[in-house]
């Protein structure tokens, strides 16, 4: 297997690893607003999110940023409840009224957290200089975009099936998929590391 391989399928793995699902529930978050026709937006939402994570491996390979790792895995779930709770929040509001330069700039902040928290795993697969890791971090990236434009369809079919045959209404769906997200991150907060620290 070619290398290019190597790191697109880590990167996939990384999105799709099933025993990771923190990564699949920010997706859900952040795409359960939207139907198939804001898919440009969507793929917009999701590139940032690529792009902040490549940003912080970038940052982490040239040593630039160290933060705790604990308190990088405190946050991630800290940025998936966020996101779910602003769903809650902007539920039945106009979408004329949200501002899609806010939600791409915190888009772009959260998939740097993210990334901070492959981060160190990453340094640890690859060896030799940081330029020499600039390649199949790349790689890495084109593996993470695929595997959320994969969740993003499946997000997007789930949507479907339930607002279209089901029959539910467009806001009861974000809010039990945004209730569904809190319920499950909640816990991942509360057994979090930090607060045995």
């Amino acid at each position: 297997m070619s290398d290019f391989w190597i790191y697109f399928n880590i990167g996939l793995k990384h999105v799709l690893d099933i025993s990771a699902y923190d990564h699949v529930l920010f997706l859900l978050a952040l795409t359960v607003p939207y139907d198939t026709k804001a898919w440009k937006r969507i793929l917009i939402l999701v590139s940032l999110f690529t792009l902040g994570h490549t940003l912080s491996l970038f940052l982490s390979v040239f040593e630039i940023i160290k933060i705790n790792p604990v308190f990088i895995e405190f946050l991630i779930p800290i940025t998936i409840l966020i996101t779910a709770i602003f769903n809650l929040y902007s539920t039945g509001k106009s979408a004329k009224k949200d501002n899609p330069t806010f939600i791409g700039f915190i888009t772009l902040f959260f998939g740097i957290i993210h990334g901070l928290g492959f981060s160190n795993y990453f340094n640890s697969i690859l060896s030799g200089k940081p330029t020499d890791k600039l390649l199949p971090m790349f790689e890495f990236a084109l593996g993470i975009e695929a595997a959320q434009i994969i969740v993003v369809i499946a997000a997007l079919i789930l949507a479907f099936i339930f607002q279209t045959l089901l029959k539910f209404s467009k806001r009861d769906w974000i809010l039990i998929i945004s209730a569904f997200i809190i319920g499950v991150v909640i816990p991942m907060i509360l057994q979090s590391e930090i607060w045995v620290k």
